[in-house]
């Protein structure tokens, strides 16, 4: 009987596998440095002090590189997140907001580089494939946000008066998606989470860049503040 064992990877694949990570290592070295513009597979290959053909052999292309990097720190980013949140039940809407949110800011101050990749300046001349670069995390950060909306929208759906939304005012795939995986939720939950994503990502991104170092010592109170007030404003009581 043939052993249905799995095989150890080869020597040659480790030390692909080794390389492969250490271009994607330096390529978000070098957005730190000097912004994702300045990932080059040529100046990547002369610190690594390879050819530029052998690096080819890795990524044929800039915008493969681009769009792998894309992906996987999305992915980072959505498992960090999804993690925080396992051990909140799920009953307790205000506190996984919270938890949310402040797992949000704490991955992206850990990887300022990622952040920026993914939600700051598009890279100049990058082409990301049909579909987007990231496509199946991107669906889940958008799901994560919308359902801690679902959880809340009991207490949530009284104070959103005003402006009434219709399906037809969002794109085609959040709302087969969002209909799809909540069913029960509204097109102004859908508005509802859109306006809670704005509020949290903008203050983490004002930090991530800078713009509040000369302002305050420590942002953590300040965008902490803003979560519990998110919160507040759709009728939940903030954790303590």
């Amino acid at each position: 009987m043939r052993d249905q064992r799995q095989q150890p990877p080869t020597r040659r694949a480790r030390l692909r596998a080794e390389t492969t990570r250490e271009i994607k290592a330096i390529a978000l070295d070098h957005a730190a440095a000097a912004g994702p513009d300045a990932i080059s597979l040529r100046a990547i290959a002369r610190d690594m002090g390879m050819t530029a053909g052998a690096i080819y052999s890795y990524f044929p292309t800039r915008d493969d590189l681009v769009t792998t990097l894309i992906n996987e720190v999305y992915e980072a980013l959505t498992e960090a997140v999804s993690a925080a949140l396992a051990p909140v039940p799920p009953e307790d809407a205000a506190r996984r907001i919270l938890v949310w949110g402040e797992a949000f800011r704490a991955w992206a101050l850990a990887n300022p580089a990622g952040f920026k990749l993914i939600y700051g300046d598009a890279v100049s001349g990058y082409r990301a494939p049909e579909g987007g670069a990231a496509p199946e995390p991107e669906h889940r950060a958008c799901t994560i946000v919308t359902g801690l909306v679902a959880a809340a929208w009991p207490e949530a759906a009284a104070t959103q008066s005003g402006r009434t939304y219709e399906w037809s005012d969002f794109g085609a795939s959040l709302v087969a998606a969002v209909r799809r995986e909540y069913p029960e939720l509204p097109p102004a939950g859908v508005a509802l989470a859109l306006r809670m994503w704005g509020r949290t990502h903008g203050l983490v991104s004002l930090e991530v860049y800078g713009h509040l170092g000369a302002m305050v010592h420590d942002p953590a109170p300040v965008y902490r503040a803003e979560l519990l007030d998110m919160i507040r404003s759709i009728g939940l009581t903030p954790p303590e």
